[in-house]
């Protein structure tokens, strides 16, 4: 991997990573379009720079929301009431993606990251943003709670909400944002919570990418960090290094963006977006361009 693809890649992941379009078929059609992971060895390593490079995407939410980190970290000194509150909040909103993560990874692996499955997400994913927009264009959900006022209840089912994100293309933050807004927030909490959710969620996929032994390779990376070697080996530090600062920058810009068109205009264009997406992507699979008929 060269460092202007690990850049490409960075940037994507970090612009995609937090807008609810999923950075999956992004990442995967920009490899292809780059020659990236053309053979086995290859593609698992392209798989881990994918997933490990959220560490960018992780560090722009932790200096864009120092202040509320802040306060969870008091809470955890017992200095912040509020702040404790809202850990155990998150705590519950991780457990389900956590479970269902470990039980059902290798099949959702074996039958769902597939690119035609990825281009349905994206469709049944759009239709569904633009449905809850205009019901909240109508008044669904004005007079949601703020994030103070979360309860575990509703946190835990945000992170129910969050483990359908495990069907590649649908999206972790749409479903996040939706959950939060259907147990109860207003649109601004529901998307503060994804994103503070979004840290522990994507912190521990970035961590077991990188630990987790890799299966069907050299022995060598079958062990513990297999990821981290089977990366190290085939493109070493520098392009790892460019692709997290990629994704921070532009995961700290994609953010403050989304964060002010939503309180503007709301969720729609993102629902739109979608569409388009699943039809290229339909036309994609149809000529089977770039080999994505099989991926």
């Amino acid at each position: 991997m060269n460092w202007w693809q690990a850049l490409v890649l960075g940037v994507i992941e970090g612009i995609t990573e937090y807008l609810p379009v999923s950075s999956t078929g992004h990442l995967i059609v920009a490899q292809r379009m780059m020659g990236i992971g053309t053979s086995p060895e290859d593609k698992a390593a392209a798989d881990c720079f994918a997933i490990c490079i959220q560490g960018g995407a992780i560090a722009a939410v932790l200096g864009l929301y120092w202040p509320r980190v802040r306060q969870m970290f008091l809470g955890l000194l017992g200095k912040n009431p509020e702040g404790l509150k809202l850990i155990f909040a998150i705590i519950a909103g991780f457990l389900p993606a956590a479970v269902i993560g470990l039980l059902a990874n290798d099949w959702i692996e074996e039958k769902l990251f597939h690119f035609k499955w990825i281009a349905w997400a994206w469709f049944v994913g759009g239709i569904g943003i633009l449905v809850v927009d205009r019901w909240m264009k109508k008044g669904g959900g004005s007079q949601g709670r703020e994030l103070a006022e979360i309860t575990i209840k509703m946190a835990f089912l945000v992170g129910l909400m969050q483990c359908v994100a495990m069907w590649p293309g649908t999206s972790r933050s749409l479903m996040t944002i939706i959950g939060g807004i259907l147990v109860g927030l207003r649109l601004s909490a529901a998307v503060e919570f994804s994103f503070l959710l979004g840290l522990a969620t994507l912190g521990a996929a970035t961590a077991k990418k990188a630990v987790w032994p890799i299966e069907g390779l050299a022995a060598k990376y079958d062990t513990a960090f297999g990821g981290a070697l089977l990366m190290w080996d085939r493109y070493g530090l520098v392009p790892l290094a460019i692709g997290v600062i990629a994704a921070t920058v532009s995961a700290a810009v994609a953010v403050k963006w989304m964060v002010a068109y939503l309180n503007r205009r709301g969720l729609g264009v993102f629902g739109w977006y979608r569409i388009a997406a699943a039809i290229a992507a339909a036309a994609m699979i149809a000529t089977n361009f770039l080999g994505l008929a099989h991926s």
